[in-house]
């Protein structure tokens, strides 16, 4: 994510990004050249070279002052997109000066690394309060939370060397989420546990406590529950009887842990966002049924996050895995004692790991242990630290995936 700095260097860099042109840098770059070049010797012809260019950008600074434009820009990119999808929006540019603008567009600048702006078509001519319609196409290459700086109509009359235009205040944000590729379904083994907290704690839809009837009062009965119009229409005193609350809770375990040197982390990069895309697609399918999902994944910091039965979007739990970073610290120890508190009311725990070795083995032992049934997924491209046979004994099947079928979507359903 990008910060704007204060220091002087920075901020003329930033005005160089938007003033000169890609065109313009080869000519300053061939100025300053051959200007030193030059001094070498007068006798040598190339600072003929030198001052022409000096001249051919004197003139593109003084005619971009003198018909510095006063242009009007409305639209703007979407908050939210998916990585290696480019998105493409329409502005509407309108001269709101009387002389004409030249070769107008939009553009966005200073923006991160991350984020791929196209060029804008020119409008070559604009008169007074004529506007233009010209599209802007942004790729995001990687997950994550940006800052975008708005769109900037500006002109590069005469020479397309520099730029010439207001700048606009404000900024907005850009949530790329992880790419992931839908699936069909997920083979979870699931149960029914009861939930207190009720209705609270869950959605407008499914095995909420409902009302299913009437019964005779019985020593014991709440008092709350007794139905007053019921009792003085029969003379008998009745209550209210209501269903349990049963349904099932995933906990959906996102492994972050990289570890090793350098170089490994380097290696294991590839397998976390796989795993991270494989994770969201596994939300993405369970999120479509009648359950209720904790997302554990355990980073710099400890998100934990619960959607499913329409308690939050789907949208939420992208942003959340939007932002989730890799870790050389074992944060296993650190999941443990929040999701100790919660595996009570855990029907199913989904691990999405990276590796498979002693420590991941214990995290999920204890889930089973608890009384939670499991599904371990394992997401790498070399073999993993421990065999994975052993354990399936009492862990259930563990399904090793290569990190190239999950991002080229060949997997369809698990």
């Amino acid at each position: 994510m990008m910060r704007w700095a204060k220091n002087p260097l920075a901020q003329i860099r930033d005005i160089l990004a938007f003033r000169v042109t890609g065109g313009g840098r080869i000519i300053l770059a061939a100025f300053v050249m051959s200007a030193l070049v030059g001094q070498i010797s007068l006798s040598i012809p190339i600072y003929h070279l030198a001052m022409a260019l000096g001249a051919v950008y004197m003139v593109a600074f003084f005619c971009g002052l003198l018909f510095w434009p006063r242009l009007d820009i409305s639209g703007g990119f979407p908050d939210r997109a998916v990585a290696g999808r480019p998105i493409v929006s329409e502005f509407k540019i309108t001269n709101l000066r009387r002389l004409p603008a030249l070769d107008a567009s939009v553009g966005v600048f200073n923006v991160d690394n991350s984020l791929q702006i196209g060029e804008s078509p020119l409008a070559p001519l604009l008169r007074h309060n004529e506007s233009a319609l010209v599209r802007l196409e942004l790729l995001p290459t990687r997950r994550g939370i940006y800052r975008l700086s708005p769109p900037r109509a500006f002109t590069t009359f005469p020479f397309n060397m520099l730029r010439s235009g207001s700048r606009p205040r404000g900024e907005s944000t850009l949530v790329v989420a992880p790419f992931f590729n839908p699936l069909a379904g997920v083979n979870l083994p699931i149960g029914h546990k009861h939930q207190p907290g009720g209705v609270v704690m869950t959605s407008m839809v499914g095995e909420s406590p409902e009302y299913i009837g009437n019964r005779e009062y019985r020593p014991g009965d709440s008092t709350r529950r007794i139905d007053f119009r019921s009792w003085a229409r029969i003379g008998k005193p009745v209550v209210r009887e209501y269903q349990e609350e049963y349904y099932c809770r995933i906990a959906l375990i996102l492994d972050t842990f990289v570890g090793g040197s350098m170089l490994k982390r380097k290696q294991t990069h590839a397998d976390f966002e796989a795993a991270i895309s494989l994770a969201a697609s596994i939300a993405d399918a369970v999120s479509r049924g009648e359950f209720l999902i904790d997302i554990f994944a355990a980073g710099e910091q400890l998100h934990v996050f619960r959607s499913g039965r329409h308690r939050a979007n789907f949208e939420n739990v992208l942003e959340i895995l939007a932002c989730v970073t890799a870790t050389n610290r074992n944060p296993f120890p650190g999941i443990m004692p929040a999701l100790n508190d919660e595996l009570e009311n855990v029907s199913t725990v989904v691990g999405v790991f990276i590796d498979w070795d002693p420590t991941r083995r214990d995290l999920v032992r204890s889930c089973v242990q608890a009384g939670c049934a499991a599904r371990v997924i394992i997401v790498r491209d070399a073999k993993p630290t421990v065999e994975v046979g052993e354990d399936e004994s009492w862990a259930g099947p563990i399904t090793v995936l290569s990190p190239k079928d999950v991002l080229a979507g060949g997997i369809e359903q698990l």
